[in-house]
Order: C-alpha cells, then structure tokens, then sequence
C-alpha cells in the first residue's frame, strides 16, 4: 500500500502523466550508452536498447525551462539539424521569440562576425550534440550555455545543461519541445501555472506523408 502511494505521489509531480510520456517514445534510447548518460539511465531491456528514465526527463525540463526563461527570448538560438526536429524547433522559437536555425548549420554562424548569417545568442539549444556538433563546438568556444537533447549513445562534452531524452524520434521530439516550450512560457509568466499552450502536441510534430 505505501508503495502504491509513493506511485500515486511521484506520477502528480510529473509534468504529464507518464503513459502519455512512454507513448511518445521519449524514454527509448539506443543499444549504446556512454559513460555521460549512465546516470539518466533506469534499465536495458531484454534487445539490447537502453531505457531512460522519464523521471530524470521531467526534472530535467523543468531545470532547462528554469534556466532559458531567465534570458532575453531574442537572446535564445535553437539549432535543430535533425530532419524531425525542423517542425518542433520552429515551433518553439515562434511561441517563446527565440531564433531558430533548422537544417544544415553554416559554419560560422556563431563565430564569424562578416558571415550574413552571423548572430550572438546568450544560450543555444541543441537538438542532438551529435547532429549539432559545428554549433556546439562553436557555442563553447565562445563560452555560451549549451542546453542539448541527450540520447543514451551522445556524449556530451560542452554541453552545460542535458535533457535525457530520444532525440531520434517524431514523436518524442514533439513532445519534449512542447513541454519545453509551455515550461518556459509559464516560467515567464506568460502562462498561468496550470494553463495550456495555444498549441497541441501534434502541432509540434513533424508532419509525415500519410498524416
């Protein structure tokens, strides 16, 4: 009976309720874990791919929404290289007022002030330090915060802030960026506590063929 209590007691803390979490694919990493992202770890299933622990997801959105809102929304870059993390990305910057580069990165965007592109941000989120790696690599040697979604198989030098999450999925990505988004904005008071974001968690996701 305690157990189920402390079940009951640790599912209301969370952000969402943790099936529409498992749903989202938002806990299912890779068959590789490095030594960076042990700790976000909570078991190996039975094929080899690790799982990660959607409790150490929802306290880590809610650090990393913390932590953004504080800067200037004009101050805050995302970069996304991901083809699945174009929608979602851009989806946040429209909502919270930060800029957003999808796609391929230009070297440079960060460091070379005659480069058009040329932009200084306060903080960057990343989307996958793999993927991002140029503007990550860019963003510390400047000293700026990197935020970044962290599959079990990244490492994640340089990165200041993890999020432990799939950063592979459609579906996961969609919703970490919402709940990522609608954190930030209540963290501004641009929402109330328990208010919604004018936008589903289908709107952040990248939109296949068939849908």
């Amino acid at each position: 009976m305690a157990e189920e209590t402390d079940e009951k007691k640790e599912e209301e803390m969370l952000l969402i309720p943790r099936d529409t979490y498992l749903v989202s694919g938002i806990h299912i990493g890779t068959s590789v874990c490095t030594k960076f992202m042990e700790p976000f770890k909570y078991r190996v299933r039975n094929d080899g791919i690790y799982v990660l622990d959607v409790n150490a997801t929802d306290e880590r959105i809610r650090v990393a929404a913390s932590f953004i809102s504080r800067f200037e929304p004009s101050k805050v870059a995302v970069f996304a290289t991901r083809q699945y993390a174009s929608v979602p990305s851009t989806k946040m910057a429209r909502l919270a007022g930060f800029k957003v580069i999808p796609g391929r990165f230009i070297p440079g965007t960060l460091t070379n002030p005659s480069y058009e592109g040329y932009i200084e941000p306060e903080v960057v989120i990343l989307t996958d330090p793999r993927a991002d790696k140029q503007a990550l690599t860019e963003a510390s040697s400047r000293g700026v915060p990197v935020v970044a979604l962290c599959d079990t198989d990244n490492t994640t030098n340089f990165v200041d802030l993890i999020i432990p999450v799939n950063n592979k999925g459609r579906k996961s990505l969609a919703q970490v960026y919402y709940l990522l988004t609608r954190e930030i904005l209540r963290a501004r008071g641009e929402l109330g506590d328990t208010e919604e974001l004018p936008a589903t968690v289908d709107d952040f996701a990248f939109k296949l063929l068939r849908d």
